[in-house]
């Protein structure tokens, strides 16, 4: 139905950076928000930065300062900038994307995940 599409992802080097982009498509009425999750082998799934349609972001601690999570709403797109990456970053980076059918059903997606892999 919904049908998030996660590219970007790759190998850096320490200290590079990576752009990621997730966008819908599918039977959207609106997203009410998008954001970012990230899972490293071994761990628990955790907040990256989330983004509503209005712009108010939230950030991880740990990212702030490195990360920036945009949108374009006409393109039901979501990105984050990641740089000086190290690596701990090193993860599989989800998208999820909060959306509005038409019939005013609020429903959760996520992208395929996109391997981010940060060598020393």
């Amino acid at each position: 139905q919904v049908q998030l599409v996660e590219s970007g992802g790759g190998l850096v080097q320490a200290g590079g950076s990576l752009r990621l982009s997730c966008a819908a498509s599918g039977s959207i009425f609106s997203i009410n928000a998008m954001g970012w999750y990230r899972q490293a082998p071994g761990k628990q799934r955790e907040l990256v930065a989330t983004i509503t349609g209005g712009g108010s972001t939230t950030y991880a601690d740990s990212m702030k300062g490195r990360f920036t999570i945009s949108r374009d709403n006409a393109k039901n797109t979501v990105y984050l900038q990641m740089n000086s990456l190290q690596p701990e970053d090193t993860a599989v980076y989800y998208c999820n994307a909060r959306i509005i059918t038409d019939t005013k059903l609020y429903l959760n997606y996520w992208g395929q995940g996109a391997q981010v892999t940060v060598s020393s």
